[in-house]
């Protein structure tokens, strides 16, 4: 039995989570990526198979939530957001909970005045190695309420593993992240470690491992960005590839391809294995999981795409990446966002800030407007249940109708599965 948290009830959704319960019995291997479909008569509901919260993400709540509830006469503190969703943090803070830094680092509280008689919530994200010795340092127990994601611990054993074989590290993902940040911490105490941001950064070290740029250009592009006394001409002779666990599958995949490649041409493929470390992917369980049923989903077909979640949520911005280049897709941090029937706010991703975006929802006369849904794995149900309600509105479509859409879907669901269907499934309402 997969191990199941104690999550507030306002995270959650009856109708979102019995679909979710009910696919997961039918199809318990998760072989089955299909979408889940509703139709509303002038809208049609397509759901991600796989969206929502994580293991990950339930963990780091349940975690925080108890420290609160131990702790009713102490002051608690988290280290950062604890998971990149608004709502959630919020609701924390509502609590009393205050936050140490902000996402980026910066200082929210003196760390000075920081107490052995405080609490001090370590995220979802972990943290650097320094930061656990400046609170150890300082009394606090950095064990009792650690929420760091056991998918993070993961890659840093895996860098750990790749430091003891000698090996440099090069680590795929966003500097600025707090993941990253502290990914980059444990690797830097065990090897000589590197961050990539992207494709066109993993082709440009390529060249400069093939003697096609110069060590002033390596400087000047990845100054703060690899350990101290990295060398660049000894220190990516052996080299292996982690990353940040919420990035895109396939683009980690390719830089580990490219920086193979890279090896290859210089030493010769008899060679490889002395100078590249066959890595396994080091993206969690649900990330994967999101972007196959996300790219299942595109697949599906549709007019538009919504996308909740947080807006500093790195695993989100992907799921947005895939849908839009299919579609006109839209993220949105909750129902607030879908102004009116003509209006909508979102997160550009091209700008990075919020836009406001006339016309978005198309109007047929022969056929319903499809639309997709997902979320990111720090968002909860009820978020997306409020967007869709929101959505279903807009359509003038009573909320009773979504209702009994959801109701047969279950019922579908429960036949299929008494029946012992194992076929791919297009589970309509």
């Amino acid at each position: 039995m997969p191990r199941t948290f104690e999550i507030p009830d306002k995270y959650q959704s009856d109708l979102l989570s019995q679909i979710k319960r009910r696919r997961s019995e039918l199809d318990p291997k998760k072989r089955d990526k299909t979408p889940t479909v509703l139709e509303l008569g002038p809208v049609t509901l397509k759901f991600a198979r796989h969206f929502g919260f994580c293991f990950g993400v339930e963990n780091a709540i349940e975690i925080a939530y108890r420290a609160v509830e131990e702790n009713p006469d102490k002051r608690i503190f988290l280290l950062s957001e604890m998971i990149h969703n608004p709502h959630v943090n919020g609701d924390l803070e509502a609590k009393g909970v205050r936050f140490l830094f902000s996402t980026l680092g910066e200082p929210r509280f003196p760390l000075d005045e920081v107490t052995r008689d405080d609490i001090v919530i370590i995220p979802a994200f972990g943290t650097t190695l320094e930061m656990f010795s400046l609170l150890q340092e300082r009394g606090i127990d950095t064990s009792k309420y650690n929420t760091t994601c056991p998918f993070v611990e993961k890659v840093w054993k895996r860098g750990t593993q790749l430091g003891s074989k000698k090996f440099s590290i090069i680590i795929h993902g966003k500097a600025k992240h707090e993941e990253t940040r502290a990914t980059f911490s444990h690797a830097g105490m065990e090897a000589p470690s590197l961050i990539v941001a992207d494709v066109e950064e993993a082709k440009w070290l390529k060249r400069f491992i093939l003697g096609q740029e110069t060590l002033e250009a390596f400087h000047r592009r990845f100054t703060g960005r690899c350990t101290s006394g990295f060398s660049p001409e000894s220190d990516l002779v052996r080299i292996g590839v982690i990353n940040q666990t919420t990035m895109l599958a396939t683009e980690t995949w390719e830089i580990s391809q490219i920086l193979r490649s890279a090896m290859v041409e210089k030493y010769g493929v008899e060679k490889i294995a002395e100078h590249f470390a066959d890595t396994r992917d080091t993206l969690c369980y649900a990330t994967s999981e999101n972007q196959e049923a996300t790219k299942e989903l595109i697949e599906s077909g549709g007019d538009i795409a919504l996308i909740v979640g947080g807006y500093n949520s790195s695993n989100t911005s992907h799921l947005v990446e895939l849908c839009q280049e299919h579609f006109p897709s839209y993220f949105v941090k909750g129902p607030e966002e879908l102004v009116s029937r003509t209006t909508i706010r979102h997160l550009d991703l091209e700008t990075w800030e919020v836009a406001e975006v006339s016309n978005w929802l198309p109007e047929f006369s022969d056929r319903p407007v499809e639309v997709l849904i997902t979320s990111g794995a720090s968002c909860p149900d009820a978020l997306v249940n409020a967007v869709v309600e929101r959505l279903v509105g807009l359509f003038d479509v009573p909320l009773t109708k979504y209702n009994e859409a959801a109701e047969n879907c279950l019922l579908k669901l429960e036949s299929s599965l008494q029946n012992g269907s194992s076929e791919r499934l297009a589970v309509l309402g």
